[in-house]
Formats: C-alpha cells, sequence, structure tokens
C-alpha cells in the first residue's frame, strides 16, 4: 500500500523498464479524481481492449464514451510493445471487484482467492493497463507487446518496492471478466496467462542489468512522403521515391489497412488508398481524405507507431 507516483515518476518507471513511451495530450491531468479517491495504491492491473488499431484504441481509452467516460486506463500498450500514457488519477478501469483479492495483492500472497464479489472500489486501488486485442480468444499477442506489458508492471513495482504478486488481471478481480486471454505469438500458439506475465515481472525484478535503450523515434519528412505520394502511383513497376514512405507503410500495416505485402517503400495507389482510410478514421472526408498524407492525420500516425513528423 502506497501513495500514487507522480505522473513524471510513473513515466520514468516505464520508460527505465525499457519500454516505449508516447505521451497522449495532457494526459498527467486527465483523470477522473472528481469521482472518487485515487490511491493509496497496491498494485497493476492488466486489461485488453477488446479493439483493433491503435489510434482507435488509444482515443477510446483516453476519451471513454457515453456509458463510461475517460480515461478508461493509465496507458494502453499497443501490439509494438509501446506505452501511450493517456490519463493519470483515477481511472474507469478496474470497477468494482472482491475485497478478499485486495488483501491478498496488499499483502503480496499467492494464490489469489477466487473473485466471486464484486463490492470494493478497483479504480482507486490499482494502476490500470488496456493492452490493444480483441479479446475473443484468437487474436494473437506478439512478444514484443507481452515482454512490454511485463516490463512496464515491473517498473512501477520496482519504483514501489512490490514483487510480482502485486500484479494481476482483470479477470482476477471482477466476476465475469476475462482479460486478458488470447495465444501468445500466433493463432493456436501457448495462451497468454498472469502467471506467466508475473513470472516474467519476477525475472526481470531479480535482474540487475540495465535494460538495453530503445533506439530514437523514427522520423518521417511530410514533404519528402507528400512527393512520393503524388508521383509513385503514376510510375511503371514499384520504384521509391522517399525511403521515409516504409515507414507510414509499416504503420499503416499495423492499423490493419495495408496488406504486409505492400510494404515495400512505393507510394503507390494501393498505399495511397490505405492512408485515405486512415484520414477518414482520424475524421476527415472529401477532399480532406484524398490519400495525401496531411501534418495532422500523419503526426497522429505517428504518435501510434513511434515516428516523429518534419516538414
Amino acid at each position: 500500500m502506497a501513495l500514487p507516483l507522480s505522473a513524471a515518476r510513473f513515466r520514468s518507471a516505464i520508460r527505465g523498464a525499457g519500454v516505449s513511451v508516447v505521451e497522449v495530450g495532457t494526459w498527467t491531468r486527465h483523470n477522473r479524481n472528481h469521482k472518487g479517491p485515487w490511491g493509496p495504491v497496491r498494485g497493476v492491473m492488466i486489461h485488453h481492449t477488446v479493439t483493433a488499431g491503435t489510434a482507435h484504441s488509444v482515443a477510446l481509452c483516453r476519451n471513454g464514451h457515453a456509458a463510461l467516460p475517460g480515461p478508461l486506463c493509465h496507458g494502453v500498450i499497443d501490439k509494438s510493445g509501446c506505452v501511450h500514457l493517456v490519463g493519470y488519477g483515477r481511472a474507469n478501469h478496474a470497477g468494482l471487484g472482491d475485497d478478499d483479492v485486495l488483501a491478498a495483492v496488499t499483502a503480496e500472497r499467492a494464490p489469489l482467492p477466487a473473485d466471486n464479489e464484486a463490492n470494493t472500489d478497483g479504480n482507486r486501488y490499482f494502476y490500470g493497463f488496456e493492452c490493444v486485442n480483441l479479446g475473443d480468444g484468437e487474436d494473437p499477442w506478439p512478444e514484443v507487446q507481452v515482454e512490454a506489458i511485463a516490463r512496464a508492471a515491473a517498473g512501477i513495482c520496482r519504483a514501489h518496492g512490490w514483487d510480482e504478486r502485486s500484479v494481476i488481471g482483470h479477470l482476477e478481480w471482477q466476476p465475469g471478466k476475462v482479460d486478458p486471454r488470447g495465444p501468445i505469438g500466433h493463432r493456436g500458439g501457448p495462451a497468454l496467462t498472469m502467471a506467466k506475465i508475473r513470472a516474467r515481472v519476477a525475472e526481470l525484478l531479480d535482474d540487475d542489468t540495465p535494460p538495453k535503450p530503445k533506439p530514437p523515434a523514427k522520423v518521417v519528412d511530410l514533404s519528402r512522403l507528400v512527393a512520393a505520394a503524388r508521383r509513385d502511383p503514376a510510375q511503371s513497376g514499384t520504384p521509391v521515391s522517399y525511403a521515409g514512405a516504409r515507414i507510414v507503410e509499416d504503420a499503416l500495416a499495423a492499423e490493419g489497412l495495408l496488406a504486409k505485402k505492400y510494404v515495400d517503400g512505393h507510394f503507390g495507389s494501393t498505399t495511397v488508398a490505405a492512408y485515405r482510410a486512415w484520414q477518414r478514421r482520424c475524421g476527415y472526408s472529401g477532399a480532406a481524405a484524398d490519400g495525401i498524407p496531411g501534418r495532422d492525420s500523419l503526426a497522429a500516425l505517428g504518435r501510434a507507431h513511434n515516428f516523429t513528423v518534419t516538414a
């Protein structure tokens, strides 16, 4: 049991564990503190989003919806292993859960008791991470995402002096919940379980080796990208006018908008169509969704996939 970390220490704890972090808007002040207490904190809770695509998932978790206002967690962990910080303070993620589970987490006692009651406010006591996954039991969890989940949780545990028993899944807290679930790596792969996540957290907490620094974010030149988007579709074959186009194509593929076979650096008609779909997903329509990258839509894609945009 402890006071919540400051937002700066929370961010540093995750980055210090070797995880890439994207800060979304005024996340440090975005919370539900006016609806109830935040803290003392007693653990870290892992969820799945039941969504696809990074940008959509991040926006939903930041803003919430009519029935459940955001933030819906503190960080969204995408399939590339990047943590998007969307809020800090009380968040609508845990809901009511079992007081016996809370007591076990507080005492770092295992195994956890069955979560057969919903009588305790979990939003007060837990840090929450929503992890991008359809939650249907079939959508695979990339290994890099699973590692980021463990590292983010371990970073927070290290900052508080907790061990791996302070990390639980939503399915262990609230009756009827199933998250997180699904195969690791590929359809039909080994099941993701909280026992596996906790085992990896324990390894990380026991390892004094500093994590390898993350490579700097990639950079996309908007003017060169626009030139490629206007030039490439008319060219025969698949010439590469601007190598940075591949960074954007990788991001579009991760969003499910572009087949991987078209990730080749050639900003052809298929990539233009994929980018048009991205613009529409961002809320653009008509002439504003013509498939030619604009600064705002490209910056949004960059925030979701760890690249920066220059003029």
